[in-house]
């Protein structure tokens, strides 16, 4: 039996109907954004954040370790040493201005990409290797850092994401007022992702119930070598409007914008005013996965053209060109991203294989006659290689 929907707001604030418009390159005229690629702070009407120094330099110190992660992980991949990746390269900005903007009491619902993401929420990203290395499947506690576990059925995710913001409005930490109580759910999803069919019903659900998620899409230009322009023929966020939230489109190779734009949306989901989607205009610099070969789809002037607008690069100049830093901070932290690098590398080849019959143990919270039977079957199966030759 459905319940009577919550109090909704349609907007974000009163004058977000002025943000929509139709598309343009590079982003339109309705892209947030709060730091340009030339490093020059500006400020947006409805959207804005009075950053410290110290926030800055944690946003900038977050965006190169993940890009560590990302360049480690890709050269285990190379070396044998995992099976697969998939790179974020370019869209450091996008997940660590989502994932700063999260609360310890919200919950993440991920892709496969969402590295920078799972480093935010404390997810040691040795564990996020084991899943590539095909050791786990994803060795980290969900409950733990309320962090899902990587998503590979393309849009799943987003319907997860809906069924559990929809169980947060039945618990009571939606709305109540208490900054320490009322919760969100955030779900990670890619352009392409947009197309499939489970992302489009999670709207309608999401909708109807005025459930507290923030549908966040980091649109990278490419659903593999399909470009963005074969899938809509109108912005991606402005679909929204059509399943009766609110969207919005922000700079996802700017971090502050990022940072506050996810903070304003995750803020109006905990007050119970409902879903709404965020479309972090990027770009893929790297391959879609490590198994991909770009330079078979899309032209070297167009990834040139978007490394000028690098998230990391426009932060730094930024930093420096405003006396935020010194030379001893990055030297700081180059080395504590050596240090992460060397934790990757000997911990990744340190994960032990798993045993044959612990998968038996994750099908269900309790055994079923019928998965005993099939573990005791395995296991004799197994015994009778012993002793041979």
């Amino acid at each position: 039996m459905s319940e009577p929907a919550s109090p909704r707001s349609d907007t974000f604030g009163p004058d977000l109907a002025e943000v929509f418009g139709p598309s343009q390159s590079d982003g339109g005229p309705d892209l947030v954004q709060l730091l340009t690629p030339e490093g020059e702070r500006v400020h947006h009407p409805e959207f804005d954040h009075d950053f410290s120094a110290e926030e800055l330099r944690g946003l900038y110190r977050d965006m190169v370790l993940t890009r560590r992660i990302d360049v480690e992980a890709t050269a285990l991949q190379r070396h044998g040493e995992l099976g697969i990746w998939a790179q974020l390269l370019g869209q450091e900005a996008a997940q660590i201005g989502a994932g700063r903007a999260l609360r310890p009491q919200d919950y993440v619902f991920p892709t496969y990409r969402e590295h920078g993401v799972a480093y935010c929420k404390g997810v040691d990203p040795l564990r996020l290797l084991g899943l590539f290395r095909g050791v786990d499947q994803g060795g980290w506690d969900p409950n733990e850092n309320n962090f899902g576990l990587y998503t590979i059925v393309i849009g799943a995710q987003t319907l997860h994401a809906t069924g559990y913001a929809m169980g947060m409005q039945r618990d009571g930490v939606v709305g109540t007022g208490d900054p320490e109580r009322d919760s969100a759910v955030i779900a990670h999803f890619g352009d392409g992702a947009s197309s499939q069919g489970d992302v489009n019903e999670a709207f309608i659900f999401a909708a109807s119930y005025n459930a507290p998620v923030v549908f966040f899409c980091q649109n990278n230009q490419w659903a593999i070598s399909e470009p963005i322009e074969r899938q809509t023929r109108i912005p991606l966020y402005q679909r929204a409007l059509g399943f009766g939230f609110p969207g919005i489109r922000v700079d996802g190779n700017d971090v502050l914008a990022t940072y506050a734009v996810t903070k304003a949306a995750l803020q109006r989901a905990r007050e119970g005013n409902g879903p709404s989607f965020v479309e972090a205009y990027t770009y893929r610099m790297g391959a879609h996965t490590t198994t991909d070969d770009p330079t078979r789809y899309r032209l070297n002037d167009e990834l040139e053209h978007w490394k000028l607008k690098d998230p990391i690069e426009r932060l730094k100049v930024y930093l420096r060109r405003n006396g935020l830093v010194d030379q001893q901070f990055f030297d700081d932290l180059d080395a504590e991203a050596k240090e992460l690098g060397h934790h990757l590398r000997e911990g990744c080849k340190a994960l032990p294989d798993p045993k044959p019959l612990d998968q038996f143990g994750y099908v269900f919270s309790e055994m079923t006659d019928e998965l005993a039977a099939q573990r005791d079957g395995f296991a004799a199966y197994l015994e009778s290689f012993e002793g041979a030759h």
